[in-house]
């Protein structure tokens, strides 16, 4: 296989950035969103945070490998609210699996949204439990029923690139503000059924300064 060209670098880094605009903004809603109706969880990541980074100190690479609480908040977020609720795959060739026959070229289609909400799979699957990712629970996860950015060799290419994107902003955001619900945040949130996984209506919450202000948006 042949190295990349300049262009070809260029031209897939500026897919890198497209393609995770909406993806990546959608995301920071739901973390905003599941953080803001869960007080508690929201209390400990700024705890963590504070702890970790003082004095509202900008956060590096190793920074965030540091913050554990904040890799189970947007794990269990994405658990909830996978961005692509479904892919789809083409068989290559021939293939069985568990008994079922799928021929060459079979457009096969991976329900995200459904298994990470099977309670075959997950206890209680309908609640925000950031601690079903932690240390000692994350090993036992089958990586098959958890897949918000796909799996095996053709999994998200951008998955690292998002998750550092969605990191930073959550610490700066949190560092500086709380969210809470208001008269017009959707409990429960309801669901558009395009293909990147969107809410009917815009997330509208409240943010408090932690220095004291109030904003809306």
């Amino acid at each position: 296989m042949s190295a990349l060209s300049d262009l070809e670098i260029v031209a897939q880094s500026i897919s890198f950035i497209f393609a995770g605009y909406e993806t990546t903004s959608n995301t920071l809603s739901y973390i905003m969103y599941t953080l803001a109706t869960h007080p508690d969880a929201q209390k400990k990541l700024q705890q963590e945070i504070d702890a970790i980074l003082p004095n509202k100190a900008p956060a590096t690479y190793n920074d965030l490998e540091k913050i554990e609480y904040l890799d189970m908040v947007i794990n269990e977020t994405l658990r909830l609210y996978p961005i692509g609720a479904r892919i789809s795959r083409l068989s290559k060739k021939d293939a069985e699996i568990s008994g079922v026959f799928i021929p060459q070229n079979t457009e096969v289609a991976v329900p995200i949204f459904l298994l990470h909400r099977d309670p075959k799979y997950w206890p209680e699957p309908e609640k925000f439990c950031p601690e079903r990712f932690s240390k000692e629970n994350k090993d036992r996860i089958n990586p098959y029923v958890y897949m918000p950015f796909g799996n095996g060799p053709r999994n998200c290419l951008g998955m690292r690139f998002a998750l550092i994107t969605m990191k930073l902003a959550v610490v700066k955001i949190f560092q500086n503000f709380s969210v809470q619900p208001c008269e017009e945040t959707e409990i429960p949130l309801k669901l558009s059924k395009k293909l990147i996984l969107s809410p009917e209506k815009p997330i509208v919450l409240k943010a408090t300064s932690r220095d004291g202000a109030i904003n809306e948006g």
